[in-house]
């Protein structure tokens, strides 16, 4: 209910009736937007109270209004606006004033500008390529509906609404860290994990604590051009590392070593990003060498580790001996889907503490209930056997949408087949310019939404991750033969 008490203001020493002066108010009311059409106005007894005037002053000011048509009476309900005003009357009255944000306000501020390499304007789509998300609809959801009706219970006769300085839920960081020692090998206790609503939200704080303006933070090239663009905004000096197929090139991270001072590597082990590339054993040794060498800080995303489709997975390096230099970065959100924002950070717990009180300024109490409903997941082995089932089925589509792609776009494209993860990275032939294709696969009912690497800087890759995880194989196929005829007709 608006103010009214505030809004309608009465001045006994005008000339003109106080029931009319209440009704033009009325009017201004609606046509500025504040009363839209059907909006409830309140009872004549309750509106005489709040202006402390006498009811009947409150019936004249709207029989005035009804008649004139601007409300209607409903009888033995209540007086409501007029669902059919037009936008104009043909009245004196000043009905075209815009809202006040359209004027934009007069303060100056920085117009940032995010460069996503993804086709965004793209329309009439039939099939979309993602960028890589897991199948929404093989959710547990009555696992999942189950746990979340238990915590939303228990959080009822509990108060748990006070600002998290603890990193999460502890039932949540219990299960968790139990969870994650199991599956990675990461040898950690709960105070050196902390949880954040997604991956990004992560590594946007751990950044934000390790770099400082002039800092040099080493990314791969190609790399995940979300976190990139977030180290520029920290003022960092981006130098990049090639990638081939065994992962970024330590030995030219090592040159770069011996002749700069390095603040922060962020690196992606598992299926890289974009290529979906898993470094290699040897890269893996080599690098935790200069990361102790060299003792600089290193982010590990390691966003969808869960879904391996070979028995013997690298475990992270965070598993292994740094020192406390990694800070290690998973999700949640590629296990369950969009929908639920759950991520984590493995560090030092003086590294956390700094974390948990620089995350009240974005995020002050976390999301209790969802982390207990995963909590109760992860206990019952509910979490567990989702992850079985879904790997089990995004392995399938892999499989058959490299042999799809092996098939019939062979001859257009280097690609390799992933060990996990929910993607492929197709890299065209030069001849085979994917700008083009992308915008006319569109008019062929297929949205390309997955990154996209073929402008600027990065147009030499020329290349896109087609998320299959999310498609099924009528779908996948189709999406195949629509680039394929759209590649042919260039």
């Amino acid at each position: 209910m608006l103010p009214y008490k505030n809004l309608i203001i009465i001045d006994k020493k005008k000339s003109l009736p106080v029931y009319r002066q209440i009704s033009l108010q009325l009017i201004a009311l609606i046509q500025e937007g504040k009363l839209p059409p059907g909006a409830v106005l309140p009872s004549t007894r309750n509106l005489a109270f709040d202006l402390q005037l006498h009811r009947k002053t409150i019936v004249a000011a709207y029989e005035t209004l009804v008649s004139e048509n601007w409300i209607d009476n409903l009888p033995r309900k209540s007086y409501t606006v007029s669902p059919n005003l037009p936008m104009v009357r043909p009245r004196s009255y000043n009905s075209k004033r815009l809202s006040p944000f359209a004027e934009g306000g007069s303060f100056d501020f920085e117009r940032h500008e995010l460069i996503m390499p993804i086709a965004q304007s793209l329309t009439n789509c039939r099939i979309e390529i993602n960028d890589g998300f897991p199948d929404i609809s093989m959710l547990p959801v009555q696992a999942i509906s189950k746990q979340f009706k238990r915590a939303l219970e228990a959080s009822a006769s509990a108060r748990y609404f006070g600002v998290n300085l603890d990193g999460g839920s502890s039932n949540f960081k219990t299960s968790l860290s139990s969870f994650l020692n199991q599956t990675r090998g990461i040898d950690m206790g709960i105070e050196n994990l902390f949880t954040t609503r997604g991956a990004q939200m992560a590594i946007y704080i751990a950044a934000s604590l390790i770099i400082k303006p002039g800092d040099k933070v080493v990314v791969s090239e190609p790399s995940y051009f979300i976190a990139e663009t977030l180290f520029q905004k920290l003022g960092a000096e981006l130098i990049r590392v090639p990638m081939d197929g065994d992962g970024m090139c330590t030995e030219k991270l090592e040159n770069i070593l011996k002749k700069d001072v390095i603040k922060m590597l962020y690196i992606i082990p598992h299926h890289h990003h974009p290529t979906t590339v898993t470094m290699s054993v040897e890269r893996r040794n080599h690098l935790m060498e200069l990361i102790s060498a060299y003792n600089f800080a290193v982010i590990e995303d390691d966003y969808d580790y869960d879904f391996q489709f070979k028995y013997d997975p690298y475990l992270p390096l965070a598993s292994g001996d740094h020192r406390g230099n990694i800070i290690y970065i998973g999700s949640l959100t590629k296990v369950l889907g969009s929908p639920f924002r759950l991520g984590y950070m493995i560090a030092g717990s003086d590294f956390l503490q700094a974390a948990a009180r620089m995350r009240t300024l974005i995020d002050l109490r976390g999301d209790f209930i969802m982390e207990e409903t995963i909590s109760g997941m992860i206990a019952n082995g509910d979490l567990t056997r989702h992850i079985q089932k879904t790997n089990k089925l995004y392995s399938q589509r892999c499989d058959f949408l490299s042999d799809e792609v092996s098939t019939e776009l062979g001859e257009m494209i280097d690609f390799t087949k992933p060990t996990g993860g929910m993607a492929l990275w197709l890299k065209f032939k030069p001849e085979y310019d994917l700008s083009k294709i992308i915008k006319k696969a569109n008019l062929k009912g297929l949205a390309i939404r997955g990154s996209a690497y073929c402008s600027g800087k990065d147009a030499h890759f020329n290349a896109f991750r087609f998320g299959f995880a999310s498609l099924n194989e009528q779908e996948l196929a189709e999406a195949v033969s629509i680039i394929k005829k759209t590649a042919e007709s260039l």
